[in-house]
């Protein structure tokens, strides 16, 4: 059975480790790096990503990440951790890993009280194309993809699901739907 770490220091990680187990995956809540090696893939949930990135660097988890990463780790970030992965930060230099050839924009949508939901269609992700409902909160843009970054879903033509090698990214919460398609297609990326 894959085993799949939550970082657990901000955001819905409680939902995230919900939905891995609801596809048959088992779920580990990750707060210090030696959590790391009992896992398969890591999910970097939402939150605050400069926070998170703080919290990363404090208890060590930045140079882990890159170490199990190197290793063939799976890592899947959502809105916060979605801006974590990304190589570049629009007017930032907050602490990031910087593995995804990506540029992002954080808050690019507005602030909380502007949150809102979107039906965006799936593609790659499962057997056939699908529709989930999106649930944007303070979500940041992708303004830029390598040509490498395959786009799985897009929302008003701008990359919103992308997926390089073992690296997946939503700039939504997909955790927060009774969807989990997303979350099945990232466990079967980890034991690949």
């Amino acid at each position: 059975m894959a085993v799949i770490g939550v970082l657990a220091f901000q955001g819905d990680f409680a939902r995230h480790a919900e939905a891995v187990s609801r596809v048959g995956a088992e779920a580990l809540l990750v707060r210090r790096p030696e959590e790391l090696d009992a896992i398969d893939g890591l999910i970097i949930p939402g939150g605050e990503s400069t926070t998170i990135g703080m919290l990363m660097d404090r208890f060590g988890l930045m140079e882990a990440v890159h170490a199990r990463l190197a290793e063939g780790m799976a890592l899947f970030g959502t809105c916060a951790g979605a801006i974590l992965m990304a190589r570049d930060i629009e007017n930032s230099t907050q602490p990031r890993l910087g593995v995804l050839p990506m540029t992002v924009r954080r808050n690019a949508y507005g602030r909380q009280i502007e949150s809102f939901e979107a039906s965006i269609r799936v593609d790659g992700v499962a057997s056939e194309p699908f529709d989930v409902t999106a649930v944007f909160i303070r979500a940041p843009l992708i303004t830029a993809a390598a040509p490498e970054v395959t786009v799985l879903a897009a929302f008003e033509s701008s990359p919103v699901v992308v997926q390089h090698g073992r690296l997946l990214a939503a700039t939504f919460h997909p955790e927060l739907t009774e969807n989990f398609a997303i979350h099945r297609h990232f466990v079967a990326m980890a034991v690949t």
